[in-house]
């Protein structure tokens, strides 16, 4: 059933003086199955000028083919297909989503109702698929018959709310997996360090210079967000517990380079070690000894990945002599170490000084994952 044709201003039910007002009144409606604005019934332009007061994004579908009416709000939503879904029909205004607008006006149109919380859709609102989450409602409008003309829809748009939760949870399972794994650490530091050692202060000094170690190069990784961290800076932390005061021993060279979280722990763990043992028997223990850090990144010769060593070398200390058996510092930076890093590790006991060689590749020390330490 339609009205009849207002005098003077035909839109003077609008109501309102903002921007789809205007666009509402400069279009050409008996273009659309809706007709001309003369002829819309009572139900269509109650409605339209409900939603266009609304700061809520609403838009009508009006008939079977579900020709657009909204409001400002929804303009900001539709994005660059805003005005051109100004009296479209829903299916071509939306093609991305046919499918699901055709159920929306099949049930709408019988009398239902529909709600989707947080619903996931792929729009094209800025010329490209986008990932989208909203609220969506759903209603029918009656006609003076009580037989339903249109559909209202309600869209409150929650994408960055569902990111910040997806990226929340994120880094709740990557926070987790990092306890999961320093927990580990620490149990395999203990557990190999009781075995080593014949006191229990022996013991305890041990197990917590090691965790001391872990602790700073958690630091840094902190600094960073746990996005890796710079090679020299992560040698620095690890390593400044052992510069003797007044003098340069412990020197520190190599080009600049990143290296992931597993990587950086691994490395950090392994100085701390060689430093120790450096500090109790080699270099360190005198006061002319010095210990010589160095990396660089060389072209491989197998494949298009670069090559990267590692090299620690300890001179002016006491007479080197291979030790009877392997405590845990030499099972981590020969067994561990270069497990972790798909490498390759070797210590020589040259008389004049400790050397030890890890080799491995940029893409592993880049970004490493973590491999489970034996008891």
């Amino acid at each position: 059933m339609h009205t009849q044709p207002d005098s003077g201003d035909p839109f003077g039910f609008l109501g309102h003086s903002g921007e789809m007002a205007s666009l509402i009144r400069g279009f050409d409606w008996s273009k659309t199955t809706l007709g001309a604005v003369e002829t819309w019934p009572a139900c269509v332009k109650f409605t339209t000028a409900m939603l266009l007061q609304s700061p809520v994004p609403i838009v009508t579908l009006w008939g079977e083919a579900g020709v657009m009416i909204y409001n400002d709000a929804y303009s900001a939503f539709a994005g660059f297909r805003h005005p051109q879904l100004l009296g479209a029909n829903v299916r071509e205004g939306w093609p991305e989503v046919a499918d699901f607008n055709d159920h929306v006006m099949k049930v709408g149109l019988a009398g239902n109702t529909l709600a989707y919380s947080d619903q996931e859709l792929t729009l094209y609102r800025k010329g490209t698929p986008e990932q989208v989450w909203m609220d969506l409602y759903y209603s029918p409008v009656p006609d003076e018959t009580g037989k339903a003309a249109g559909v209202i829809a309600m869209v409150v748009e929650t994408t960055e709310r569902v990111r910040a939760e997806k990226h929340q949870k994120m880094l709740i399972n990557e926070l987790n997996h990092r306890v999961k794994n320093t927990l580990a650490s620490i149990q395999a530091i203990v557990s190999q360090t009781l075995r080593g050692v014949d006191t229990k202060e022996e013991a305890s000094a041990a197990i917590s210079q090691r965790i001391m170690a872990l602790s700073r190069a958690h630091d840094v990784l902190t600094d960073e967000n746990w996005d890796g961290a710079d090679l020299h800076t992560m040698a620095q932390y690890a390593l400044d517990a052992f510069q003797p005061a007044g003098r340069e021993a412990i020197s520190i060279e190599g080009p600049k380079i990143r290296v992931g979280p597993h990587a950086a722990l691994s490395i950090a763990l392994a100085l701390h070690e060689l430093a120790t043992n450096a500090s109790k028997y080699g270099a360190l223990s005198t006061r002319t000894g010095t210990v010589a850090i160095s990396w660089s990144i060389e072209p491989s010769q197998t494949d298009d990945d670069e090559v990267f060593k590692l090299s620690w070398e300890e001179q002016g200390g006491p007479l080197v002599r291979q030790p009877d058996r392997r405590g845990f510092g030499t099972r981590l930076i020969l067994g561990v170490l270069p497990q972790e890093l798909r490498g390759t590790a070797e210590i020589d006991y040259q008389p004049q000084g400790l050397r030890f060689v890890l080799r491995s590749s940029r893409v592993a020390v880049s970004d490493t994952p973590l491999v489970a330490q034996g008891g």
